[in-house]
């Protein structure tokens, strides 16, 4: 394979790689909301603020759990379950 090929792959190679890293940072489809709203629910939370697919899970900000207190909540991808739960010192 000639060096400009080559070139020509790995340049290619690394545009793909970048626009699956861009997929992540993403809001929540109405079919995703809607899910990810009913685990919270039943979690006990009563609002939130911004929900995102980031680094392979749902980052939720700012959400008020039964307790009054604000957290930062992670939910799985695969079945929303509560990854991570802690209080948002912001």
């Amino acid at each position: 394979m000639t060096r400009i090929k080559f070139a020509a792959v790995v340049l290619a190679a690394t545009s793909f790689a970048a626009g699956i890293a861009l997929a992540d940072g993403r809001p929540p489809t109405a079919e995703e909301t809607s899910a990810i709203s009913a685990a919270l629910t039943k979690e006990g939370f009563t609002k939130w603020r911004k929900i995102e697919f980031d680094d392979g899970k749902w980052e939720v900000d700012d959400a008020i759990g039964a307790d009054g207190k604000q957290y930062d909540v992670d939910l799985s991808a695969k079945d929303l379950s509560i990854i991570k739960k802690e209080i948002d010192h912001d």
